[in-house]
């Protein structure tokens, strides 16, 4: 029988795991979708709360389930990579959800204020993350003062984005193409209950799938000499930001497109309580001051590909190359060159 201890699992009971993991969370993630659109109408929500709340947040258990036993174990890198590379191949998504949208471009399409504002919220938890890795290494019991601050503000900017839908200052104008967030029909018969126990199921297998992919990543970077930073930003963060990409899409055939976008910039905010969560887990001192250079260098990524996404979308072209818009189109770029430079030691 096999251990537990991933640096005793050979490479291709490795390989297995992770692979089986990732189908997991994948499957998981696409039955997310439709659950979290029903309980956007059911609860009175929205697609937007929701998307960064419900759907944001759930679709993130595998990522923070990672990040944190990666930070107990005092692998920093390995937890530090996964929650800031998620959300980087996050926003790539988007760009993909574009192509598979042929309508109109979906940052045209999926404009609203609650998503800039989701937008704009996350630009400013980034930010944060940055300000704690290059301030004085001070801690209170091994927490990092920037930790109680990116909390604050995450509670802070989602009720802000709760208002914004509610009573908002200034509206996108409406186009033939914009498709705004209005309840569907077919949920009036649906039991309430058993929405909530569908998606607390789902959520449950995509926390479970993400314990085990963990102790799959620390064995393939034993196993193959990958960096955990490698490992972090390119294959758990891949693997467990699937359902992200899988709720996108299926959210934008469903003409779902506030929920499509609000769920990924939504999660993205959530996913920057991974360094929180990590660092409290983390018993060395203060985890901001274990990020590596090129971990800077992804979160400055980011933070360029949100803002030109926030261009994207105030800007609303409606149709684009290939009926992808020149931001998705750059956004892509940036990930991609990113990837490229990672592997070849830039």
């Amino acid at each position: 029988m096999h251990s537990i201890n991933p640096t005793e699992w050979e490479l291709p009971l490795a390989i297995f795991v992770f692979t089986t993991c990732t189908l997991v969370i994948g499957v998981a993630g696409w039955g997310l979708s439709a659950s979290a659109d029903r309980l956007a109408d059911r609860t009175g929500l929205g697609e937007a709360v929701t998307g960064a709340l419900l759907l944001g947040g759930t679709t993130s258990l595998s990522g923070i389930v990672v990040s944190v036993t990666a930070a107990l174990d005092a692998r920093a890198e390995l937890a530090m990579s996964n929650a800031l590379g998620g959300i980087a191949a996050q926003t790539a998504f988007l760009a993909v959800a574009d192509i598979t949208y042929r309508r109109a471009n979906l940052e045209h399409a999926a404009a609203s204020t609650a998503n800039m504002m989701q937008g704009s919220l996350l630009v400013t938890l980034l930010a944060i993350v940055l300000v704690g890795a290059y301030s004085p290494e001070v801690t209170v019991w091994d927490i990092h003062p920037a930790t109680p601050i990116l909390l604050a503000t995450y509670l802070y900017g989602i009720s802000l984005v709760r208002k914004s839908r509610t009573d908002p200052m200034w509206q996108p104008e409406l186009t033939e193409e914009t498709r705004t967030d209005q309840p569907d029909q077919e949920t009036e018969g649906v039991s309430l209950g058993g929405l909530w126990l569908r998606f607390g199921g789902l959520a449950l297998t995509i926390g479970v799938a993400g314990w085990v992919l963990k102790h799959a990543a620390v064995s393939l970077s034993e196993q193959t000499g990958l960096t955990q930073t490698a490992i972090g930003m390119v294959f758990t963060t891949v693997s467990t930001s699937l359902p992200e990409l899988v709720t996108t899409i299926a959210a934008v055939r469903r003409g779902a497109l506030t929920l499509a976008v609000g769920g990924i910039i939504g999660g993205n905010a959530f996913d920057t309580l991974f360094v929180a969560a990590s660092d409290v887990a983390y018993r060395e001192g203060s985890i901001y001051h274990a990020i590596s250079d090129r971990l800077v260098f992804w979160i400055a990524l980011t933070i360029l590909m949100i803002g030109v996404l926030l261009m994207g979308l105030i800007r609303r072209e409606k149709v684009g190359f290939m009926r992808i818009g020149f931001e998705s189109c750059v956004i892509l770029i940036l990930y991609l060159s990113a990837i490229a430079l990672l592997f070849a030691g830039g």
